[in-house]
């Protein structure tokens, strides 16, 4: 949702404005402290999508269309995160408000994107072409990491799938009651974010053969 969209929620876009200030509360540099010892998780998602002849991909075709979803943030499910940016502003660098909601309560994360990648890529031996982009996770946000989303086709076969890598751990949460709150659920909700990403983005792609089925779930809250 870009914030043309909710110029009504002065909150939201009084919070938008203050992120381009807020630094990462994490330091990417430091990847060899990134392990189970210090409390980071690692997880890996992969959904098959509808494939699509051998070779490059095809105009309005799976990985068109998945490369449409995740440049807008529309694969994700609206019913537990929403997301607020400047839809005008590069994907590359772009600050994000995260609004996650969960048993009635609100939680506004900002987020930046840090890297956008688009390039044929070798593995096991097979060639596949990837798009994708990553964000990190900004001062005051519950958790520290990065997602990376990325759909790829293989080119010898035509498979398309849609792929969530992440790694993150608990950031210092002040709040007493929000602290354990997020001690005890926040790691299920944090599966449940991918699995529902992953299942809505194959929803959306499956429909897109049908312009109104495909912009009826684009839309669906």
């Amino acid at each position: 949702m870009s914030l043309r969209e909710v110029l009504g929620r002065a909150d939201c876009a009084k919070l938008l404005d203050e992120l381009p200030a807020k630094e990462l509360n994490f330091d990417p540099d430091r990847r060899a402290e990134f392990i189970p010892d210090y409390g980071w998780r690692f997880d890996f998602y992969r959904q098959p999508l509808p494939g699509e002849p051998p070779g490059p991909p095809v105009p309005d075709g799976s990985w068109e269309t998945a490369r449409l979803l995740m440049r807008d943030y529309e694969f994700v499910e609206p019913s537990i995160v929403r997301a607020f940016f400047r839809a005008d502003a590069p994907l590359e660098g772009r600050n994000m408000l995260l609004e996650a909601r969960f048993l009635g309560l609100h939680f506004y994360l900002g987020v930046r994107v840090v890297a956008v990648i688009d390039e044929t890529r070798e593995e096991d031996g097979r060639r596949a072409r990837v798009w994708g982009w990553s964000y990190a996770t900004l001062e005051d946000h519950l958790e520290m990491g990065q997602m990376d989303y990325e759909v790829w086709k293989w080119l010898d076969a035509g498979g398309v799938e849609f792929r969530i890598h992440a790694f993150s751990r608990v950031a210092h949460i002040s709040n007493p009651l929000v602290r354990l709150g997020f001690h005890l659920f926040g790691r299920g909700q944090q599966k449940r974010f991918a699995r529902l990403a992953c299942e809505r983005m194959a929803r959306l792609n499956a429909a897109s053969a049908d312009r109104g089925a495909f912009e009826a779930l684009r839309t669906t809250a």
